[in-house]
């Protein structure tokens, strides 16, 4: 019978999450209830399937009971935040944003005799300035105050992968800017979705009582600024197009330096949405991420990331490499 529902297993942290419990041999396919709410998810975790892990289909739309017959049977839900960022934006009361879709997997999961559940939140401080902590710190405050079994809250690292959004919404493809503008820097400790999903998959197999009512920060001790991130990224720029070509580099054609500014909120917010023409609803709902950033909330230090991956005899993944790679 299935023991652990993982919902959201097709996207990054699930899928990693998923990957590495079957290629270390952490969990059995067979034990592991996979939630899917589209075919191309389903396509992704075929191979899952394959070796005896069960597909469930549902989404957040869903009523109660479509939750309850996808965890049904479980012993424990791996709880992945919605990704329905929107539902956060004009400072959504409570009950109202992100953290309405994590209530009614979690009062399905209440309702089936769930006995554990496990949070994947995000590494910012409790609380944080940041509005993309709202969702997450009501559905941590939901499972402190309401949960009467085991819960295990894991604060998630800032994504190395994540990078471009923080950046200044740097588009990989096409940003030809030498100057990006943010609202906020300091230390980030920037961690790998795999070495992320690694770490989540140690948890979710580990003993129970050893993670039962804590809240951990999973990230690794390595911490760089967006003025840091914006010299890697010159650097790997200036590898995918080199200076000497075979003919003569004029300086037209020689990559550039990208440097980091720095202004405040209001200043970022009226760039974003009357320069760049972003999404005003985003911009400012996203902006106040800055300020926690000014406020350091993202500079972790907690040993238990890099402490699990030594079990595995691994290290964290670098940014250098992270950011090396997204470039070229």
């Amino acid at each position: 019978m299935p023991t652990l529902a993982i919902i959201g297993a097709s996207g990054k942290l699930g899928f990693a999450t998923l990957t590495s419990l079957l290629d270390h041999g952490l969990l059995k396919a067979s034990d592991l209830v996979l939630t899917t709410s589209s075919p191309t998810g389903e396509q992704k975790l075929q191979d899952a399937a394959s070796k005896g892990a069960e597909i469930r289909h549902v989404n957040w739309d869903d009523d109660q009971p479509a939750w309850e017959s996808a965890l049904k049977g479980c012993d424990a839900v791996f709880l992945i935040s919605s990704s329905r960022i929107e539902k956060d934006f004009h400072d959504a009361p409570p009950g109202k944003g992100r953290e309405a879709d994590h209530f009614k997997c979690l009062e399905a999961a209440k309702a089936v005799g769930i006995k554990h559940v496990y949070y994947a939140s995000l590494a910012f401080a409790n609380p944080s300035k940041s509005n993309v902590m709202t969702a997450h710190e009501r559905t941590e405050a939901w499972l402190a105050e309401e949960w009467k079994g085991g819960w295990t809250v894991m604060r998630e690292g800032l994504y190395n992968e994540s990078w471009p959004l923080y950046f200044g919404h740097y588009g990989l493809k096409d940003d030809d800017r030498t100057e990006v503008l943010v609202g906020g820097d300091s230390k980030i400790s920037w961690t790998s979705i795999a070495d992320l999903g690694l770490a989540n998959a140690l948890i979710l197999a580990g003993d129970k009582g050893e993670w039962e009512l804590r809240t951990v920060y999973l990230s690794q001790s390595a911490a760089y600024t967006l003025g840091e991130v914006a010299g890697m990224v010159s650097k790997a720029k200036a590898v995918r197009e080199p200076q000497a070509t075979e003919t003569k580099a004029t300086e037209t054609n020689a990559p550039k330096d990208i440097n980091l500014k720095v202004v405040s909120r209001t200043e970022h917010e009226d760039f974003y949405i009357n320069t760049r023409h972003m999404d005003p609803a985003f911009i400012k709902w996203w902006s106040k991420t800055y300020d926690a950033l000014r406020d350091g909330e993202c500079a972790i230090k907690d040993p238990t990331l890099e402490s699990l991956l030594r079990e595995k005899g691994m290290k964290p993944q670098s940014m250098a490499g992270t950011v090396g790679e997204m470039i070229g």
